[in-house]
């Protein structure tokens, strides 16, 4: 099969075949897609070497990640794969426990078309080599402001005042909060949003404490309170792995939750509603921020002049079984 024959088949150009295969954003909608059913009706694929020769372009996009054991990256890495692969492209995935070393294997022009940073704990050195290389590239998740570079990002801020005004709706005035570790952003913004939900409701907060994004971590945090007798009458933890070691520790030391104790997590991590009690959580619109992702990446590609805004979407707050309203003693 080739080109000829797929122009037979939907009933259209040569031509107008051709600039479907190299995304040309003239062709009309309807054009565009009768001629993806005649490629797919005839399994027709164009050689991609071919294409990125004619093309200038990889027809790659590269991201890099360190850590794949969380439900949120994965559900922003696959909606990205199915975007890009709409538009024609691939998915270039660089998982390595050296993240600069993964990174600095995709910041070739020869090899990638784009780059999607995705959460990078070297965002700045990222930000500056990406610059200097005139790559194009979007930030999804970041932990700075960059005045010229778009960027989708949670409002963690908001997932952090929700999920502790579900609290104190419940009638808790006895509230903790466990968060990861501080160089995240986002730690700080969940924090921020749990201490403003308390200020507005005149309410102190009952303690704070941080550990790793483990289920260890929560556990040991947990154990630590209950030993020192300092257990509050509900915990907001700023992510599902904590809140789940969290759980686990209160009962074995005989607490129920949400009979004795509430808990809140974060992030919506994909097992969270299959232990009980099902965990009340944030969900992270992981689909939004990986769809938006990919659609100023492809403007940036195709040449267009973005302004350096930053998108801000919001959480979800889902309640489950793991909070309830407080036990008056």
């Amino acid at each position: 099969m080739n080109i000829h024959d797929v122009a037979k088949k939907s009933g259209l150009s040569v031509v107008t075949v051709s600039r479907v295969l190299n995304n040309s954003p003239s062709v009309r909608e309807g054009n565009r897609q009768k001629v993806l059913s005649a490629m797919e009706e005839l399994n027709y694929s164009p050689n991609s070497a071919a294409r990125s020769l004619v093309r200038g372009k990889t027809g790659v996009i590269g991201m890099s990640i360190t850590n794949f054991n969380d439900s949120f990256y994965d559900r922003v890495i696959r909606v990205v794969n199915r975007k890009l692969a709409e538009q024609g492209y691939f998915l270039a995935l660089s998982i390595a426990e050296n993240e600069e070393e993964g990174v600095n294997f995709l910041f070739q022009k020869d090899r990638v078309d784009g780059i999607i940073l995705l959460s990078p704990l070297e965002e700045k050195e990222y930000v500056e080599e990406l610059k200097r290389r005139n790559i194009p590239f979007v930030l999804l998740d970041n932990q700075f402001r960059h005045e010229d570079v778009p960027s989708v990002v949670v409002d963690n801020y908001l997932g952090g005042y929700e999920a502790t005004r579900h609290l104190i709706g419940l009638g808790h005035t006895k509230i903790a909060y466990i968060g990861g570790p501080s160089v995240f952003l986002s730690v700080a913004e969940r924090k921020r949003g749990y201490l403003q939900a308390l200020d507005e409701a005149g309410l102190a907060p009952f303690g704070t404490d941080s550990c790793g994004f483990t289920v260890s971590g929560g556990y040991e945090v947990a154990k630590r309170w209950a030993r020192e007798d300092k257990l509050p009458t509900a915990f907001f933890c700023g992510d599902d792995f904590i809140a789940l070691g969290l759980v686990q520790a209160l009962r074995e030391e005989g607490i129920r939750v949400p009979h004795d104790i509430s808990v809140v997590g974060f992030d919506d991590q994909q097992f969270v509603g299959e232990f009980y009690p099902r965990l009340t959580t944030v969900r992270q619109p992981e689909a939004q921020m990986g769809s938006i992702g990919v659609e100023l990446l492809m403007k940036l590609i195709n040449g267009e002049v973005l302004p350096p805004a930053e998108t801000k979407l919001a959480p979800q707050l889902l309640v489950r079984e793991s909070t309830a309203s407080v036990r008056l003693t």
